[in-house]
């Protein structure tokens, strides 16, 4: 009966681990595509300013931003650092969607390792839960299924063992 209720935990942990590494692709999908709108809306934004800069300052957005930076006007050394968080937004983005362009593992390791921050969280808060037949999400539900399933149970054998060797051992005095 025992043996028959591991087999079912055992069943039960890869099942688990088999729909949370389905999952993994399905977030690193979704945590690129708000990079990539991301991206879009901060470069809209700057636009304005840029072609402001190519105007007056051969199109050297930091140039605008000295002058911005430089200027007696309280309006625009305050709009400087709204514009300069802008420009390092655009920077920020970009560096992250050109790692998102790489292969499909790097991706992956760079998504739940080392995100954008603000991103990652935000793309966390709005995940919608989804179950993608495909054969990368297959290969990481299997992956993490069987990773999964293999270390609780050893984790439960190492227990077990442990129990074994502290219980105590009944010595026979032979006389």
């Amino acid at each position: 009966m025992i043996k028959l209720c591991l087999d079912y935990l055992r069943l039960m942990l890869f099942c688990s681990g088999l729909l949370i590494g389905i999952q993994v692709p399905a977030v690193v999908d979704q945590y690129e595509k708000r990079v990539n709108a991301q991206l879009t809306e901060a470069q809209g934004i700057l636009a304005g300013f840029q072609q402001t800069a190519e105007r007056f300052f051969a199109g050297d957005i930091q140039a605008l931003l000295r002058h911005y930076e430089l200027s007696e006007d309280a309006v625009f050394i305050d709009d400087a650092k709204n514009i300069r968080y802008i420009v390092d937004r655009v920077i920020s983005l970009k560096a992250e969607q050109e790692v998102l362009s790489k292969s499909a593992l790097q991706r992956t390791f760079h998504v739940l390792v080392t995100p954008e921050g603000d991103t990652f969280g935000q793309t966390m808060e709005q995940y919608s839960y989804v179950i993608l037949i495909d054969l990368q999400a297959l290969v990481w539900g299997v992956l993490f299924g069987f990773l999964s399933a293999t270390l609780i149970e050893a984790i439960l054998h190492l227990f077990g063992y442990c129990v074994m060797c502290l219980k105590p051992h009944k010595h026979e005095d032979k006389i």
